[in-house]
């Protein structure tokens, strides 16, 4: 199994290229299912969640095509993937597949949508809270779709096709979004979904299915309209940037000091999170190349800050501010307001030596002069790269091991700092 080793202590400075988004790659691909025709989605990141999607499209006969996935093939550019549904030769997505990736649940929608029925495997267990699909399977009833749950599996009809009707969400989905999006696509009628998800990647996801031949207006904000139309078609896309990827550098430049370009960045995409790393200390300026971060040196000062829904400050970067606050000049505040048990990096920064407390849902981390590097474990994801945040300024070598969490979500992201200076290495086997 993978390993990186890191050796810190190294300022950042040069380009760090910003991969299209994982967060609207995923639904992106779903979204294929919804058509005969085909999708060509562009800046397509190399990861290990797209692999996985990739394998479950499969699953239902869905032909996937990607080019440009070899090293050194476009280096700064993601893939060009070619994805044709024409034909659906299984509506089952069975646990195998399903219980590896959660968003692949969302494959649901569109095979309802479009088939009249589907057989999806329930998530299962997951690191970060329940995640309950309880909203998704809501949405898709409100379009009229008959659901039983059997054996741990989401048994969808809809023989007669979906009737548009009134989705409200009790509480901000992104997933739910996601869902009824697509469904209400191919619905007769019209659908109006309140308290909608405002988050950049629905607004992508909503402009290609519009480009596909959807007819949705008001994507990103909490009230979209959809009028349902009999078909879409055939379309081309281009993945926006990741600003989950722009943060986590972004905060990376903080900790360590430096001055690098974050290129193709887009800074509306996450300006709370940008005014968060200036109340830090670090300085963040929007260029027609993307976004610029630099830190001269001086000290980190502590921030305040909950997680919120898209335009707050997202749940995705909480790990990695910890990690940043860690050095800061003072005792700062994190209150995680979006998924339960999602502070399990906590233990971990604290072998490096972090001083953080807990009291319920809010993390009290307490800055100190210095880390040191030692063994750790990554537990998801987010967590993971927060690991690698703090091994960045910490003394000696950090060996951060299970980093296929970090291949999930990360494109290349031991290249991308060594390019900038930093003593990062990938240990195989």
């Amino acid at each position: 199994m993978d390993r990186i080793s890191i050796k810190g202590g190294k300022s950042l400075h040069g380009t760090i290229p910003i991969s299209g988004a994982k967060n609207a790659t995923l639904p992106l691909m779903i979204a294929s299912l919804l058509t005969e025709d085909t999708l060509i989605l562009e800046n397509v990141p190399h990861l290990a969640d797209v692999v996985q999607l990739q394998r479950i499209l499969n699953n239902h006969g869905v032909d996937v095509m990607l080019s440009g996935k070899r090293s050194g093939d476009g280096e700064n550019k993601g893939q060009t993937v070619k994805i044709s549904a024409e034909k659906i030769v299984d509506t089952t997505a069975p646990y195998e597949l399903v219980s590896k990736m959660r968003a692949s649940f969302w494959v649901i929608a569109p095979l309802v949508a479009r088939m009249g029925e589907a057989r999806v495997s329930l998530p299962g267990g997951c690191a970060i809270g329940t995640r309950p699909v309880d909203l998704l399977i809501m949405a898709l009833e409100r379009l009229g779709v008959q659901i039983e749950i059997e054996a741990g599996y989401a048994i969808a009809r809809a023989p007669k096709g979906l009737k548009g009707g009134e989705i409200v969400f009790p509480k901000v989905t992104v997933g739910g979004t996601h869902v009824a999006l697509m469904a209400a696509s191919l619905a007769d009628g019209t659908t109006v979904i309140e308290n909608a998800a405002r988050e950049p990647e629905i607004v992508d996801v909503a402009d290609c299915l519009n480009k596909m031949g959807a007819r949705i207006s008001g994507a990103g904000t909490t009230q979209i309209v959809v009028e349902g139309v009999a078909k879409l078609g055939p379309a081309r896309h281009s993945v926006l940037p990741d600003r989950i990827e722009t943060g986590t550098y972004a905060m990376a430049v903080a900790m360590t000091g430096g001055d690098v370009l974050l290129e193709n960045a887009r800074p509306e995409l996450l300006q709370s999170a940008l005014d968060v790393l200036g109340q830090v200390g670090a300085t963040v300026t929007a260029t027609n190349e993307g976004v610029r971060v630099t830190r001269n040196g001086a000290g980190l000062a502590p921030v305040e800050v909950t997680t919120e829904p898209f335009p707050g400050f997202p749940t995705d970067l909480q790990a990695q501010l910890m990690a940043l606050m860690t050095r800061a000049r003072g005792t700062s505040r994190i209150t995680e307001t979006i998924f339960e048990n999602r502070f399990m990096h906590v233990q971990e920064l604290a072998r490096l030596g972090a001083r953080i407390s807990l009291d319920g849902q809010t993390a009290m981390i307490e800055g100190v002069d210095r880390l040191k590097g030692a063994p750790v474990m990554a537990t998801d994801l987010r967590a993971s790269v927060s690991l690698v945040i703090a091994a960045l300024a910490a003394e000696g070598e950090t060996i951060v091991n299970r980093v296929y969490h970090l291949d999930r979500g990360f494109e290349r992201l031991e290249d991308k700092l060594s390019r900038c200076g930093a003593e990062v290495e990938r240990i195989t086997g």
